[in-house]
């Protein structure tokens, strides 16, 4: 029953630094079972896996990103970020973020749980 909804600007100027939110409702980021991802998709490209942070532990970036983004968490408002630096209109994109379930038992890694996505244009 789990919910995850981006929010942020829709619009960010080139050089600037991109934004979002991801509020979960109906769940906690309290856990060790979850990870708590970013994933966009550019206009006519493929999903692209930004990064992730998990409740404890450490946090994950794509390597062609990570020099650029900063996820963070806040459980006491259960809502995790993203920020980019540095954003280019090659940035421009449907952001996502989702919930990957890793399922201990089987080593089995999935996302059970997406937002609807929020397109941020980025302005040059």
């Amino acid at each position: 029953q789990v919910q995850l909804q981006e929010s942020g600007p829709g619009l960010v100027k080139a050089s600037e630094t991109l934004s979002l939110t991801c509020t979960v409702s109906g769940g906690s980021t309290t856990t060790n079972y979850y990870y708590w991802t970013w994933i966009r998709q550019p206009p006519g490209k493929e999903l692209e896996w930004i990064g992730n942070i998990p409740f404890t532990g450490s946090t994950t970036y794509s390597p062609s990103l990570k020099s650029r983004t900063s996820i963070s968490r806040d459980t006491s408002k259960n809502q995790f970020t993203l920020q980019l630096t540095s954003v280019t209109p090659e940035d421009t994109a449907v952001y996502y973020c989702a919930r990957e379930v890793r399922v201990t038992a089987t080593g089995v890694r999935y996302f059970d749980v997406w937002g609807q996505g929020t397109l941020v244009t980025v302005s040059s």
